[in-house]
């Protein structure tokens, strides 16, 4: 379990959002309120981020609570769609809700999500994170949001190591969990496996309202553990890239999973399947296959 960055206090937020947003005549916060909110909350405590983020020996990580007024992020949980008018995704690899195509729902969730897009949101974040190239990512490449159902998991992986076009690597992840009254027993955790998928996880639990930060590169396995309670967890997802490397080499990798420790014949089937995509990845780019998880403004 790791140490969480705990901001003390809301009540002065709940005053600022009603004065930045003008909550008391009732208009709905815009991507650049919400970035303001995201701003005031993060300045006085990115020394204290910063710290934690560079911690040695462990996958590049961080986690704020209270990230918004409570109110606003009840609100933003409040508009996420019914599941099935999410995209599934299922098999040994995974079990989630996604979805991309922000125009499709409540205006208010594409603003959350745009608002982590913000420059001034990004240069905070690179401040904390020490990576300075870092670009957001406007098409939303397996960005938007998710929701995760009872019986719902993500094993072991690394993320795919570049945007659509394998023009820049991807960085960093940005989640923002929505889910009032979320409990580390209710399962849906961020789990960080620092010593690789043989080893033992690190648990970031899905708390509402809380921000986490982690370094993407060819090291950061990571995983959400099985949600065993009857709720959704839902999460605000953004994914930072760079034309240049975390890890100051080059490298590319589709995204590869492995089996739980225990999970033997699985993480066989993974691994072969791993090694296939990349290699097909590498050879045909999206001639074979084009992931649909993107926002596509043409729709």
């Amino acid at each position: 379990m790791h140490t969480l960055t705990r901001v003390a206090g809301v009540s002065g937020s709940l005053t600022m959002l009603r004065h930045v947003c003008g909550m008391n005549s009732a208009p709905r916060p815009d991507r650049q309120r919400i970035a303001d909110l995201i701003v005031s909350r993060l300045e006085p405590h990115i020394q204290a981020l910063a710290a934690e983020f560079q911690q040695p020996g462990q996958i590049r990580s961080c986690q704020i609570l209270d990230l918004l007024p409570p109110e606003l992020a009840y609100e933003i949980h409040d508009r996420f769609p019914p599941s099935d008018r999410m995209m599934l995704k299922r098999s040994i690899k995974e079990n989630k809700h996604v979805a991309a195509q922000m125009d499709a729902f409540d205006p208010l969730l594409e603003e959350a999500v745009y608002a982590f897009q913000d420059p001034r949101v990004v240069e905070q974040i690179a401040r904390i994170t020490g990576l300075t190239t870092l670009e957001p990512d406007v098409d939303l490449y397996a960005g938007g949001i998710s929701a995760m159902s009872k019986g719902a998991y993500l094993r072991p992986h690394l993320d795919n190591s570049h945007d659509k076009k394998r023009e820049r690597y991807r960085v960093l992840n940005l989640l923002y969990y929505v889910t009032p009254d979320w409990e580390e027993s209710f399962g849906g955790s961020l789990q960080l496996w620092d010593e690789g998928p043989r080893g033992a996880p690190r648990t970031f639990p899905s708390l509402f309202n809380s921000l986490v930060i982690m370094l993407t590169n060819k090291g950061s396995w990571h995983s959400v553990n099985e949600v065993r309670h009857d709720g959704r967890r839902c999460c605000v997802s953004n994914y930072y890239f760079s034309r240049r490397s975390p890890d100051e080499a080059d490298y590319f990798h589709a995204t590869s999973f492995r089996g739980e420790p225990g999970q033997v014949s699985a993480d066989l089937v993974m691994r072969a399947d791993n090694a296939l995509r990349t290699a097909a990845l590498k050879l045909l780019g999206d001639k074979i296959y084009v992931n649909p998880h993107v926002y596509n403004r043409d729709s």
